[in-house]
């Protein structure tokens, strides 16, 4: 008579809890090994329903049978041999699986199938161990396949894949050692050294050390199209992977970084925009192999949607200092096109209001609003409620910049009516402080001098503070305070400016928000300019333009006028004198190459 497999299961469970029972299994391997050698792929179902059974007919006899304890952890070991089973097995179909998928795909498509293999995105994205898996299917594969393509294209991946993981390898170990060569930040400064430099003497492949040798000179990667044009599909596999484990080990290390959390995930975000530039970069210099190129580029949209996707992405906070020590308007101007043949969904949305906050940061306030506008039609019609106030906020700032309060004020009111309808504390935190913001500078506009209305705008600005405070939310903390000192200064009271000013840009320099940082410097020296404080209007409004500069803001305008007013008024001997007072200072925040730099900045101003 023929046993059933559901007799079977009940059969091998009794005699592994007997065994255990009689001290014959000696280790949790063997129990493994038995539950492989006996369940049948595909009978989890049958498997799972015997054991339930066995497991409460074991726990209704603890109260009677003495041995029924024993039996229960017998079972436990059981549970959890199967589960590790299970685990096993998912991970072995899902190697099947992408193993398949290769050799189903027709040649023209088949970078493009790799390229979901390997996505980062996924639930769970296939391990070094289980690609070296992967790279020996194909082999195999590529061995006994009757298509000769079929073949090449099998083998190739396989050797680009295992060259990927030996080229990580070699230098894993120094993945952010390169950072502890400086003395400032742990690294993170705008000095020398940095990673490319440093990695490209550890790794012995010629792609990626001629890569990396590029990207160290910060020369373009057009430089290497004879390379990338020359080279095998084997080639481009390689860099995938490298490229691949590269990102994930630096965002990993960041991400974790208990030192300074916010300023970990600055240049976390950095680093996936960084990664995603370079490879759009170099889609541009496969000017042959058109399934190259199209595969850099869905690498850099794999990346974007990666980065799109973090719970902690930055609808708020603007430029990031980049791991290799540039700042990003660069490299966000640089996506700008490539983002807008993206079919709009959540990801773009998250994207075009990066770049829409970054725009304005360098006074590109027409593009800033297209940014914007699309963004939010994209967030009504996938519902992403966050994103849309995040959105109408920013509407609300640029609008401020372009001197349009009416609208302003209409943007943020929307804002702050959406976000407490949907509990956002964040949304109604910066929509608070732009409604204040707003309604200042339109007074001011129309030159009303009406205390009430002053008093109502500062209002809006203190709740939204007290919002942020509540939530120890140091940006929007840093733009509480930012937004209240610019309104006492407009207010001509210059005292609270002060104070507000000097908490906010302190605030800023925390978040690494260099912005905030530098535009709260700038209004510092107007502040104190207009109590006839030489001494820190200079300090102030030399590193506030120096930081504005930097990032390309053209706010750094407004300080330079001011300094060469002051310049203009006291004499060049006087005025060098003030800045060489604060020569330490300044060299804290900027730099000896800045603080060098801020006589040429001045000269620059004038010349303009």
């Amino acid at each position: 008579m023929v046993q059933s497999l559901s007799d079977r299961y009940l059969a091998l469970i009794d005699t592994i809890v007997d065994k255990t029972l009689q001290g014959k299994i000696a280790s949790t391997e063997r129990v493994y090994i038995m539950l492989q050698r006996e369940i049948e792929s595909g009978t989890g179902e049958v498997w799972e329903r015997c054991f339930t059974q066995r497991l409460e007919a074991t726990k209704a006899q603890l109260d009677k049978k003495l041995k029924a304890q024993r039996m229960l952890r017998a079972l436990e070991t059981i549970e959890t041999q199967y589960n590790r089973l299970q685990k096993a097995n998912q991970q072995q179909n899902a190697i099947a699986f992408a193993t398949k998928k290769l050799l189903e795909s027709d040649h023209s498509k088949r970078i493009t199938t790799l390229n979901e293999i390997l996505d980062i995105n996924q639930k769970k994205p296939l391990n070094r161990h289980k690609l070296q898996e992967l790279a020996k299917n194909l082999d195999d594969a590529a061995k006994n396949a009757s298509d000769s393509k079929i073949a090449e294209d099998c083998q190739q991946i396989a050797v680009g894949i295992i060259a990927g993981l030996n080229s990580f390898a070699q230098i894993e170990d120094d993945l952010v050692s390169w950072m502890y060569q400086s003395q400032r930040n742990l690294g993170f400064s705008r000095e020398k050294p940095n990673p490319w430099s440093f990695w490209q003497k550890k790794i012995d492949s010629p792609l990626p050390k001629q890569l990396f040798k590029t990207l160290a000179e910060q020369n373009a990667l057009s430089d290497l199209r004879g390379i990338t044009n020359n080279i095998e599909l084997r080639g481009w596999v390689e860099l995938a992977i490298l490229l691949q484990y590269v990102q994930q080990g630096l965002v990993s290390w960041y991400d974790k970084q208990p030192y300074n959390a916010e300023f970990g995930k600055q240049v976390s975000y950095s680093t996936l925009l960084t990664f995603a530039v370079i490879w759009l970069e170099l889609s541009q210099t496969f000017t042959i192999n058109s399934q190259l190129r199209d595969g850099c580029f869905q690498i850099m949209l794999q990346i974007l949607r990666l980065f799109a996707r973090r719970d902690d992405f930055p609808l708020y906070s603007g430029f990031f200092v980049s791991f290799s020590g540039e700042y990003l308007q660069n490299t966000l101007q640089y996506l700008s096109q490539p983002i807008q043949q993206i079919p709009g969904d959540r990801e773009k949305a998250r994207i075009l209001t990066l770049l829409g906050y970054s725009q304005r940061t360098l006074g590109q306030y027409e593009q800033a609003i297209k940014f914007h506008e699309e963004a939010l039609e994209i967030t009504r019609n996938v519902e992403d409620r966050t994103c849309e106030i995040a959105n109408l906020n920013h509407l609300s700032r640029t609008y401020v910049q372009q001197q349009d309060y009416d609208s302003a004020i209409n943007y943020s009111q929307r804002a702050l009516i959406l976000a407490r309808q949907i509990g956002n504390r964040l949304g109604e935190t910066n929509a608070l402080v732009n409604l204040g913001y707003s309604k200042v500078f339109s007074a001011h506009q129309l030159d009303i001098m009406d205390t009430d209305i002053y008093n109502d705008a500062i209002r809006y600005l203190e709740q939204g503070l007290q919002l942020a405070e509540k939530a120890e939310d140091i940006q929007s903390q840093s733009l509480g305070n930012n937004s209240l000192g610019i309104a006492y200064v407009i207010l001509a009271q210059p005292l609270s400016a002060i104070a507000a000013l000097e908490k906010g840009a302190k605030l800023a320099q925390i978040a690494q928000n260099i912005y905030l940082q530098g535009l709260s410097y700038i209004y510092l020296a107007e502040a104190y300019y207009s109590i006839e404080d030489l001494d820190k209007t200079v300090f102030y409004g030399c590193v506030g333009m120096y930081l504005l500069h930097q990032i390309n803001s053209l706010e750094w305008r407004k300080s330079a006028g001011l300094m060469t007013i002051i310049k203009g008024q006291k004499g060049e001997d006087i005025f060098s004198g003030l800045l060489s007072q604060h020569r330490s200072e300044i060299i804290a925040l900027v730099g000896v190459d800045g603080y060098d730099y801020i006589p040429q900045l001045l000269e620059d101003y004038k010349n303009s």
